[in-house]
């Protein structure tokens, strides 16, 4: 295959592996980044005698994309942005509306439930369940055998869906208060929060949710959805999402997790409030994708 064939195969192709790439990934510019290396990478080799030349640029993408979420994983989020510039000699981030609207056509809940597995598991997953790639092909680029790259996508599988969630039908009964709560709080409906707030609510925050010397507790409905409202314009990011078990909200900028709201409910109310920022207590969190 010719160098010139090989260009307008690869371009053919692009917009799909920019897909796989960003389900790996979350995020549009480091996806991007790894199409990029990708394509360096496959210019150095060649392709020659490859048959099945779709897969075989999945495999070189997802192998980049396997490298860059270890490296995250290892060097912390901020030392990623340094690592694709390196590779890539771009520092330029991609408009954020854009990166907002892909978000929500993949589903951010997901692409939070995502940020939190192994790197092997989220690729393995991902090729898998969301791309029907067979396992002997995933197995190597994640280097097992196809029996392990197996169980990387059930253990992932498990995760992505909740183990351990509560019983389908308090589920719901979670999912239309909390449903009602994110409305108000996009709207700016102070009257809408105080419909679904017990009138004694208790709201706590981790240090990390707010800025410097704001109260970490706040008592009573009242007090804390006048305050509530001047966030409002966050609530865009904001999806619901199963929280240990219980229905939630996971906010992401850019597909990546920054604060979760734990609710405690009872008598179709809300009695208590948790977010959490804390980027070690948001590690320990059990998330999963909420199913309609």
């Amino acid at each position: 295959m010719g160098d010139e064939q090989l260009t307008k195969m690869f371009e053919a192709d692009r917009a799909r592996l920019r897909a796989v790439a960003y389900r790996m990934l979350g995020s549009v510019s480091e996806a991007d980044d790894a199409v990029q290396e990708a394509w360096l990478r496959i210019n150095r080799s060649g392709a020659g005698g490859i048959q099945n030349l779709e897969g075989w640029l999945t495999t070189v993408v997802a192998r980049v994309c396997l490298d860059l979420l270890r490296s995250r994983k290892s060097r912390r989020e901020e030392a990623l942005d340094e690592l694709v510039a390196s590779i890539t000699g771009r520092d330029d981030r991609t408009d954020p509306e854009q990166e907002a609207l892909l978000a929500e056509s993949v589903g951010i809940a997901l692409l939070v439930v995502l940020d939190t597995l192994g790197p092997a598991e989220r690729v393995a997953f991902v090729l898998h369940d969301v791309f029907d790639l067979p396992f002997d092909e995933i197995a190597n680029v994640v280097g097992r055998t196809p029996a392990a790259a197996r169980q990387l996508a059930s253990r992932a599988r498990r995760r992505v869906r909740g183990g351990d969630a509560t019983p389908g039908h308090d589920l719901k009964r979670q999912q239309v208060v909390v449903d009602a709560f994110l409305v108000a709080l996009r709207a700016g409906d102070f009257e809408g929060l105080l419909a679904v707030l017990d009138p004694e609510a208790v709201f706590r925050a981790d240090a990390a949710a707010g800025p410097l010397g704001a109260p970490t507790e706040i008592r009573g409905a009242r007090n804390w959805a006048r305050g509530a409202l001047a966030y409002s314009r966050f609530a865009r990011f904001a999806r619901p999402a199963l929280v240990n078990g219980a229905v939630g909200l996971v906010l992401a900028e850019r597909g990546r997790l920054s604060r979760v709201l734990s609710f405690t409910i009872a008598h179709e109310k809300i009695v208590k409030v948790e977010v959490i920022a804390d980027a070690e207590r948001l590690e320990q969190l059990d998330l999963a994708v909420l199913n309609d």
